[in-house]
């Protein structure tokens, strides 16, 4: 079902009625002037440094207690001592959800501030690394894990280096692209020579519309790839399909749709060495790094958190607000919409997609139908598109397989929420790996299905392509 957009002069939104039983319907969502709704009944009207953390309005009741319980254990710094609270480590990447992905966003990375591994006991980043055969190193796993508790070695340090390099527009305005080499030093066990290392890395992504995207109808997914097929732009998406907890699904979460899930449990056992019942062991089982823990204190005798808890954090992840339109009315915005399409943007950015009639199911079987029957706007098909070799300024293959994605292909990522990035976060890094400083950078690194795009950016006037950067800075 489609609903038309409302417009009214108001400066704040009328209380919404909500109960456990009926939510909100899209009749009680009054929209304020100059906006647009992003996200049906989950749209929320705020700019502000919270615009990625904030509950949607359907949430109330025993929800709302969830919802904070989960957004709790989500910031929690974790510790290393034994129960409420401990289970960090005995190595990690990041001691919290909320310190990687600050205000449900992206923390700045350490990869510009700091050159690669934090220095003090935290890199917002995960560093992937494996063989050139795409096989794990048997003394290490799939994430290299950079940081800590006290009296443990961390499996190596991560650094990089970038080079730069100026192009020009046919106007003559230029622009830079960074090509970032990483390097691994202090190896805590077998140091791996980088001829035998393929090593790609990730910083955090938004947690905008997360619920939204679990809701999809996979069906319209399946269409939309059977669809995707545009040779005169070079464009032809495809599914991912991951198999978890014993089941084929289809893919929608992460840089490369290698997820059915929001790796919630995942997260917590390989980014923070907390366990949890889907993954029982620890992430450095077998290495010295256990003993060391054990010596500092560290029992390994229970799961260091409970499956409710890791609903709650999974309801609180569905139930965010997503951030709506502004600016809808400004000619600049106006006019930078209808660029977006002529640059055949939208082929892989799909404006308009919908959510199943049952909505969201969590971890642990909790139903969400107030994420059902929505119309949405994410910009993005959650398909797989080649974005070409790594070559400067041609693409962004990083030779890393996941599921059935190769190391060119990567999912669309979800635009809506992006413009409030700098708000919330205080940076405007983009891309897997933060490479990109700003959102031209990140369109000139298109390669590949993105090429087509790219070129038609590249010879608008330059009115024309700050009008198309001030539209998805809206979004």
């Amino acid at each position: 079902m489609k609903f038309r957009y409302l417009f009214f002069p108001l400066l704040f939104l009328v209380p919404l009625c909500s109960c456990d039983k009926e939510g909100i319907d899209m009749d009680d969502v009054e929209v304020p002037n100059n906006y647009a709704l992003s996200a049906g009944t989950s749209t929320i009207f705020l700019n502000s440094s919270v615009a990625y953390d904030t509950e949607a309005d359907w949430v109330s009741g025993k929800y709302s207690t969830r919802f904070n319980n989960g957004d709790r254990l989500y910031d929690d710094v974790r510790t290393s001592s034994n129960g409420t609270g401990g289970g960090l480590g005995p190595v990690y990447a990041g001691y919290s959800c909320g310190s990687c992905h600050r205000n449900a966003g992206r923390t700045k990375p350490t990869l510009w501030s700091e050159g690669g591994s934090g220095s003090y006991g935290f890199s917002s980043m995960l560093v992937y690394i494996a063989k050139r055969n795409g096989a794990q190193f048997r003394n290490y796993g799939r994430v290299l894990h950079d940081q800590a508790i006290y009296g443990v070695k961390p499996e190596g340090k991560l650094s990089v280096q970038y080079t730069y390099e100026t192009f020009s527009f046919p106007d003559g305005e230029t622009y830079e692209l960074c090509k970032p080499e990483y390097s691994i030093s202090e190896w805590y066990a077998d140091s791996i020579a980088p001829k035998d290392l393929f090593c790609t890395v990730r910083i955090p992504l938004r947690h905008v519309g997360m619920g939204q995207m679990m809701a999809l109808d996979p069906t319209e997914i399946e269409a939309l790839a059977a669809k995707s097929n545009y040779p005169e732009y070079g464009i032809s998406g495809r599914c991912n399909y991951i198999s978890e907890r014993g089941v084929m699904r289809l893919g929608l979460s992460g840089n490369k749709a290698q997820h059915a899930d929001l790796t919630i449990e995942l997260g917590f056992s390989s980014d923070m060495g907390v366990t949890n019942s889907r993954y029982p062991e620890e992430i450095c089982e077998g290495q010295i790094q256990m003993d060391q823990g054990s010596m500092m204190g560290l029992s390994y005798d229970q799961l260091d958190v409970s499956t409710e808890e890791m609903e709650n954090v999974d309801l609180y992840l569905h139930a965010l607000g997503v951030p709506a339109r502004r600016n809808v009315n400004n000619p600049q915005v106006i006019k930078g919409e209808q660029k977006f399409y002529e640059a055949k943007c939208h082929l892989c950015h799909v404006t308009t997609l919908h959510t199943k009639t049952r909505g969201a199911t969590l971890l642990n079987g909790t139903q969400l139908p107030w994420l059902g029957g929505q119309t949405i706007h994410p910009y993005s098909d959650f398909l797989l598109h080649d974005m070409g070799s790594e070559i400067m300024g041609v693409g962004l293959n990083d030779n890393y397989v996941s599921g059935l994605a190769r190391g060119n292909e990567w999912r669309t990522t979800p635009l809506w929420g992006i413009g409030l990035q700098e708000t919330v976060n205080g940076h405007t890094y983009y891309l897997h790996d933060g490479r990109a400083r700003n959102l031209v950078e990140a369109i000139m690194w298109h390669g590949g299905e993105g090429e087509a795009s790219k070129n038609l950016f590249k010879k608008m006037s330059k009115e024309d392509r700050d009008a198309l950067i001030t539209f998805i800075n809206s979004l």
